[in-house]
């Protein structure tokens, strides 16, 4: 019998063969050994690991290309068996941190689910130099580094001059006979970069174009002439600013100008890309050079990922209608057929609402034709509400005031034929209260698309392990239909499964224990259960429960060393946003708490708390395969999702958590008996808000509780700084929104049953192949399936696009 396959070697298939889908060895040797010569090194004994990941990367691109090139124009080939560490190689890769948190990352998902399903679709987004900040630890306090992702340069992507394009900002309008006018402005230019995006085993390869900033040539050159020729050409920096750095809010909106710039910059570049694609297409028109936009929304699909990209209205309008010239009312149809916008948040400090004033400075033609669709949209309501003078306060788009401010969020609604939110219970929540007003107005544009994961990364590539045993039960359907999961229902009671399950996680634990050793010099009990919360900090998501629930256990054993405990280690991480003080404060009492812990000798190996320094992807794929429990413990009715709950499930982890976001709906397809569900219903939130919401009341009632307040409050956590915690305890008993001491009973409570089924392993595993079982409604490909079906209004194709190497049908 063949020896078993390592992780390395099973990986090695996976990304090499499986989805790079490279030519025969040979070929591949002479394409890496002439990279690795001629672009890299000149002396092969010199070359560096960095050396050998370029030529990899650059080989797997050659092989990319025509597949690219194929399937733009309407793209396999075996395993390399390289003599190299391939997984020493991915350990080279920076990971593109473009995005914030899940937003990015769903994005990210789509483009592989778009390229699978064989749908021709583009994901536009700004070349950030400096992506999300790389989290440090000093002393227990995150310290932000800049992340530098493109100083070895990015194999990857291809630099795209010839389709540079002009992006405008500031100048004045002139109302002129002709048409309306945007003049005297300043110009930047947006430089396009290419990123393949493979599909699976389908010859796909579809494009992510990120843009980048440009200072023109005559940028400040008019200050030339008074002589300050090199300040002119320093001042290029303030134009390529704008693609400088991703702003790391998560779930909070800041109203600095340049982000404004940034999102203004993307709409504009991407929407002439797209208008350029459009009038270049052979599709119905007789024109050599089409100018008829009657059936551009047939062809052209705009989906808005939040509101940061809302100036695509205003943007089409003025392309529409002051360039293209077509009539307003027109133009407004063509927009809102075009147009549809996904809402992710309901959490008002989110909301985007930028002031009048920076408009009128920056766009100011924009501020015009928001001004204009503002005053369209409130006759209409005006016309069905006549007198309810508040109703049309509550849905203008224009929200008065000291300052005047732009709801963008309205403006979405407004501009779009489509408005869904990302799981069942968001959607409700968007539909009777977030735009209650417009969903009584227009009932038939709202929808629900609840999110999903990419198996082909949050499996297949991060966990080839448990993938295999699944593959060896019901075949590799899975991989492109997560629904066959469901199979695996009939294995529940199957000795030999549930034991190599069990071994699999097992395996995962170890792997990862050891890597905690080695980056981090952490030790870890890798018998315990791994107790898991990763994402971005905030007072919703509720690292405070946690924090007191790991107190109460640590209080528990003090109290009674000689008891028996089920053993845990509890790993938390994420990143805080750098103005947002409280997440800060919230790392620092979580690294405190694991200080003291840690290194209590009546504690032992019985429990640990980890702060896992800088969660970012490549961080997710190595924790998540090795989690035995996942905590999904927002407030209810605050998370618009998740997609990490979702990772965990399909990786065999058991979820503790509310009835929030998609959780419901995990919870609904396992049957909520193999979830650990606790706390409030969004029901009890909204009737305690009535009742009024009162913390006090919790800390004298419950002892365990009141002893872990105390504690921290006293610094017991921080014998140091006494103090140190003040501002954390201050907002948990007199303004915490989010009632975190309204669930400590409940969760306490659930957190017991979690140790006692943990302490059954077989009872355990069971339940986790039932989650995993149940998890295929969770695939980005079926979300993407939807929004093309019910949104965008095309088909999903099955067919294989023919390789390069043959000929085009």
């Amino acid at each position: 019998m063949a020896a078993p396959l390592s992780d390395g070697e099973r990986r090695k298939q996976i990304s090499v063969r499986g989805i790079a889908g490279l030519g025969d060895v040979a070929e591949v040797r002479k394409s890496f050994n002439r990279h690795l010569h001629f672009t890299l090194v000149k002396d092969r004994n010199v070359a560096t690991p960095r050396d050998y990941y370029f030529a990899l990367a650059h080989t797997v691109r050659d092989h990319l290309v025509g597949r690219w090139i194929r399937t733009q124009q309407h793209y396999y080939e075996r395993d390399p068996k390289l003599g190299l560490d391939l997984e020493e190689l991915e350990e080279i890769e920076e990971d593109a941190g473009l995005g914030n948190g899940g937003l990015g990352r769903l994005a990210a998902c789509f483009l592989d689910s778009m390229a699978t399903l064989g749908l021709a679709a583009y994901g536009y987004g700004i070349r950030y130099e400096f992506g999300i900040f790389n989290q440090k630890i000093v002393n227990g306090w995150q310290v932000e580094e800049a992340d530098d992702w493109l100083r070895y340069g990015n194999p990857w992507e291809k630099a795209r001059p010839e389709y540079m394009l002009p992006v405008h900002f500031y100048g004045r309008v002139d109302h002129t006979p002709e048409g309306v006018k945007w003049i005297d402005t300043q110009v930047v230019l947006a430089m396009p970069y290419d990123t393949p995006v493979p599909g699976y085993k389908n010859n796909t390869v579809n494009t992510m174009r990120l843009w980048s900033a440009k200072a023109p040539n005559d940028f400040n050159l008019q200050e030339f002439n008074v002589g300050d020729y090199i300040e002119a050409v320093l001042d290029r920096n303030l134009a390529e600013n704008i693609s400088r750095v991703l702003y790391p809010n998560d779930n909070f909106f800041e109203g600095k100008e340049l982000r404004l710039k940034q999102e203004y910059f993307v709409v504009a570049a991407t929407l002439q890309d797209i208008i350029r694609r459009f009038k270049s297409s052979k599709f119905g028109c007789r024109d050599p050079v089409r100018t008829c936009f009657e059936t551009f929304p047939d062809k052209v699909a705009i989906q808005l990922n939040d509101t940061h990209p809302a100036l695509s209205i205003p943007e089409l309008m003025r392309i529409l209608v002051d360039v293209e010239k077509v009539d307003w009312d027109k133009a407004w149809e063509i927009t809102k057929r075009t147009c549809a916008y996904t809402n992710h948040t309901v959490l008002p400090e989110a909301l985007e609402r930028w002031p009048v004033s920076m408009f009128e400075k920056l766009l100011p033609r924009h501020l015009e034709i928001i001004y204009a669709l503002n005053q369209m949209h409130l006759d209409r309501v005006a016309a069905l509400y006549p007198g309810d003078i508040d109703r049309l306060r509550r849905m203008s788009v224009i929200e008065e005031g000291d300052c005047k401010r732009i709801n963008m969020a309205h403006l979405c609604v407004i501009g779009s034929h489509a408005v869904n939110g990302v799981a069942r219970i968001h959607s409700d929540i968007v539909k009777n209260s977030v735009f209650k007003d417009f969903y009584e107005l227009e009932p038939e544009k709202f929808q629900n698309k609840t999110n999903g994961i990419t198996p082909r990364r949050w499996l297949l590539l991060c966990n080839p392990g448990l993938a295999d045993i699944i593959a060896e039960k019901i075949g590799e359907g899975f991989i492109t239909d997560l629904s066959q999961l469901k199979k695996l229902l009939d294995f529940i009671n199957n000795e030999t499964f549930i034991r190599d399950v069990a071994k699999v996680k097992q395996e995962n634990k170890l792997k990862f224990a050891a890597y905690l050793e080695e980056q981090y010099k952490v030790k870890i009990n890798p018998s315990s259960m791994f107790d898991v919360q990763v994402k971005r900090i905030h007072e919703y998501k509720r690292q405070l429960l946690n924090c007191l629930h790991a107190i109460t256990l640590y209080n528990r054993i003090r109290s009674d060393p000689s008891k028996s405990f089920v053993p845990r280690t509890i790993m938390i991480g994420g990143k805080a946003a750098p103005g947002y003080h409280m997440a800060k404060m919230i790392i620092k009492l979580i690294t405190s708490i694991g200080e003291v812990i840690n290194n209590d000798p009546y504690v032992g190996d019985r429990l640990k708390v980890i702060f896992l320094e800088n969660y970012r992807v490549s961080l997710a794929e190595k924790v998540i395969p090795a989690a035995d429990l996942s905590q999904q413990i927002s407030t209810a009715g605050t998370e618009a999702s998740g997609t990490g709950n979702m990772k965990f499930m399909v990786n065999g982890a058991l979820t503790i958590g509310t009835m929030d976001g998609a959780n419901v709906e995990m919870a609904e397809e396992a049957n909520e008996e193999n979830l650990f569900i606790f706390g409030m219903r969004v029901e009890d939130v909204e009737a305690l808000d009535r009742q009024g919401y009162n913390a006090q009341e919790y800390y004298e009632r419950l002892p365990e509780l009141r002893q872990a307040v105390d504690q921290i409050s006293s610094g017991f956590f921080s014998p140091r700084d006494p103090g140190c915690f003040r501002d954390v305890v201050n907002m948990l008993m007199y303004h915490d929104r989010f009632k975190v001491f309204a669930d400590y009973e409940a969760y306490i409570k659930c957190q017991g049953e979690v140790d006692q089924l943990f302490m059954n392993p077989r009872e355990w595993t069971k339940k986790v192949i039932r989650n995993i079982a149940c998890s295929g409604k969770f695939s980005s490909d079926r979300t993407i399936m939807e929004y093309a079906q019910e949104i965008w209004g095309v088909e999903p194709s099955a067919t294989k696009i023919p390789p390069p190497n043959l000929p085009r049908d």
